[in-house]
């Protein structure tokens, strides 16, 4: 009793509470937090597609049980990296470089493009519908995308070990919403079009910029990395073409390899 006494003294008088938001009484301290002044960056007043719109950041904040608490971290470090849970508005599938610039290049050049994508610390972080984290690996190992040459004693192909799936319970390092421009050498900021930009270890390669993006599922994630991984095992084997009539001649080949799409007539029919 003597503890609730004190707290009720130490409120000014005069004052009421603010209502809270939350009707559980989720406890949220960033939204007694006074707003600072706003933060200006040259993203935020000409958007393009490394920086996140508003439309944008509501999105990625939905993410969150509190979404207020994120904007207010958003509002107090608009140049730091935060983390966000996944499973809810997305799903992530984090790639190596390579195995990641393979697949984006499959996206938008033959499959429907890509959702909201991002580098950081070296991994591309490709924003995806959720359920992707628990359908795609499922998807990956499946024997159809297994080598073509079925033996006995073979061993199963090699199912992308740099793939990491981020579902339910997990959660990602995202860039900051907005680039801001440092420093240079002599003094002066860096353009955003500089080269130095390209390199830096956090950053958006294509920032959300609406409320509800569009992000691809686990059959077009699955699409586009079948075909890098073809790419990389090499080209299809190649087996001699064999032609004739009987068992010895049928053991002939045409030549030494042949064209998968090369058609084979039977030269030992005359009219």
């Amino acid at each position: 009793m003597s503890g609730t006494s004190v707290l009720m003294n130490d409120w000014p008088r005069g004052t009421t509470r603010t209502p809270h938001p939350h009707p559980v009484g989720i406890p949220d301290i960033f939204e007694l937090v006074p707003d600072p002044a706003p933060h200006r960056t040259t993203c935020a007043a000409t958007p393009g597609a490394s920086c996140v719109t508003a439309a944008g950041a509501d999105w990625l904040a939905s993410a969150s049980t509190l979404p207020a608490s994120v904007h207010a971290l958003w509002r107090h470090r608009p140049g730091s990296p935060s983390v966000l849970p996944c499973g809810t508005a997305f799903d992530v599938v984090s790639a190596a470089p390579l195995t990641g610039r393979l697949i984006l290049e499959r996206l938008w050049s033959s499959g429907p493009g890509s959702g909201p994508v991002a580098v950081h610390r070296g991994r591309v972080l490709l924003f995806a519908a959720p359920g992707t984290a628990q359908r795609l690996p499922a998807l990956l190992s499946w024997g159809e995308w297994k080598t073509c040459h079925r033996r006995a004693d073979a061993a199963p192909a090699e199912t992308f070990p740099s793939l990491l799936c981020l579902g339910p319970g997990d959660s990602v390092t995202i860039p900051a919403l907005h680039c801001e421009h440092r420093p240079g050498p002599l003094g002066e900021h860096t353009p955003p079009d500089d080269p130095a930009r390209r390199f830096r270890p956090s950053r958006w390669l294509v920032a959300p910029d609406v409320r509800r993006p569009w992000l691809p599922g686990p059959e077009v994630l699955l699409r586009a990395c079948v075909r890098p991984r073809r790419d990389r095992t090499g080209a299809h084997p190649q087996t001699s073409v064999r032609a004739g009539r009987g068992p010895g001649s049928a053991e002939q080949p045409i030549s030494g390899t042949a064209d998968r799409d090369a058609r084979v007539y039977d030269v030992t029919r005359r009219r």
